[in-house]
């Protein structure tokens, strides 16, 4: 099996927010005037820059979804492939279950997320917080299919 990841965030901001602040450098050494001091330079950088980089690395650790023969893994939580309701999720064309709980934490799907209703086997329904709801739900009904190996504790969802 093909493990699926989907990165959770980019640091194309980390690297805007450096741009910015180099350009912002640059200017107020070329640009007549007094120049602000260099004290408070470093301190722009390590403020901005630093919570630019805290914030991408937390999207990253937070809402990176994978999928391989553990299970479903969105940030910390983990869900086993025998806990897949797999007659579902074939079925499942997309939208949002309202009301669900969202992998990975937090009230609400992150922005440029739609999230996949993947119900469980004791009848729950999570929200899993995906980029692309189409490949995501592939990934998943592969794995879920090839979770039946014979070991103890990975069983299909449907006893095979």
């Amino acid at each position: 099996m093909t493990p699926y990841v989907e990165p959770g965030g980019s640091w194309r901001p980390v690297w805007i927010v450096a741009g910015a602040l180099g350009l912002f450098l640059v200017l107020d050494l070329a640009l007549p005037g007094p120049d602000v001091p260099l004290w408070l330079w470093a301190v722009a950088v390590i403020a901005v820059l630093g919570a630019t980089w805290i914030g991408c690395l937390s999207a990253q650790r937070i809402w990176t979804v994978r999928v391989s023969s553990d299970g479903l893994v969105v940030g910390m939580e983990v869900i086993r492939l025998a806990d897949v309701d797999a007659a579902h999720l074939a079925t499942v064309e997309g939208g949002v279950d309202a009301g669900a709980p969202v992998l990975g934490g937090g009230w609400d799907l992150p922005p440029g997320r739609s999230g996949l209703p993947l119900r469980l086997t004791d009848g729950h329904t999570v929200l899993v917080p995906t980029r692309d709801p189409v490949a995501l739900r592939a990934a998943l009904l592969a794995a879920v299919s090839d979770a039946s190996d014979g070991r103890p504790g990975r069983e299909g969802t449907l006893g095979s």
